[in-house]
């Protein structure tokens, strides 16, 4: 009886936590995203499906001082043309805003080889340097560390677009090497911290 008491006990574990190779883990909450997907067409968002998730891909625009929406707007523009293919899951704004454009099952046009196993974040910037300020920044630690509880994924398996075509985006982050070790420092660091009040909750 115990035993049937432990196993069962277990499953609701796994029910309401998830469960990764048998063990049950903790997720954590999303921050405030706001949802207005594209228009389904051929060149912002095909609905090919995202089968597998082994990645998170962090871009920025290069159209300094633009808002999260206007970037969407692009994107979602694209299906007037015949040329250009272009699309991020999500788009974080200047304010910090999180726009979701395209839904988590599907791939987006951003990381060219890496489309069909990564979710992607384009980040708004003020300037030419392509640095992110500390609104967008503090968005970008929570949503992917949000994207790695769900997912499963690590520290390793954050990227930049530079890291998959030699792309220099997201721009500062790639010319500043640094910054870059402590911005995935920065999201480990935040993801633990949320699960461990997850625990505790």
């Amino acid at each position: 009886m115990t035993a049937i008491v432990a196993v069962m006990l277990i499953s609701v574990i796994k029910h309401q936590r998830g469960d990764f190779y048998g063990f049950a883990y903790y997720t954590i909450d999303p921050p405030p995203i706001t949802a207005d997907l594209l228009t389904p067409n051929d060149y912002s968002r095909c609905q090919e499906p995202l089968k597998k998730v082994r990645g998170i891909v962090i871009h920025y625009t290069a159209n300094p001082g633009t808002s999260a929406e206007a970037n969407r707007n692009y994107f979602e523009n694209l299906k007037s043309q015949t040329k250009i293919s272009a699309s991020s899951h999500f788009v974080i704004g200047l304010e910090g805003e999180i726009i979701q454009c395209i839904p988590l099952d599907e791939i987006s046009f951003a990381s060219n080889d890496r489309n069909n196993d990564t979710i992607s974040i384009e980040c708004c910037h003020p300037d030419a340097t392509g640095k992110f300020n500390q609104k967008t920044y503090d968005s970008l630690l929570a949503l992917s560390a949000w994207l790695c509880s769900k997912f499963r994924l690590d520290r390793e398996d954050i990227l930049r677009h530079y890291d998959i075509t030699g792309k220099l985006c997201p721009l500062y982050y790639v010319k500043h090497e640094d910054a870059w070790e402590t911005l995935k420092d920065n999201i480990i660091a935040y993801l633990k911290e949320k699960e461990a009040t997850a625990k505790l909750g």
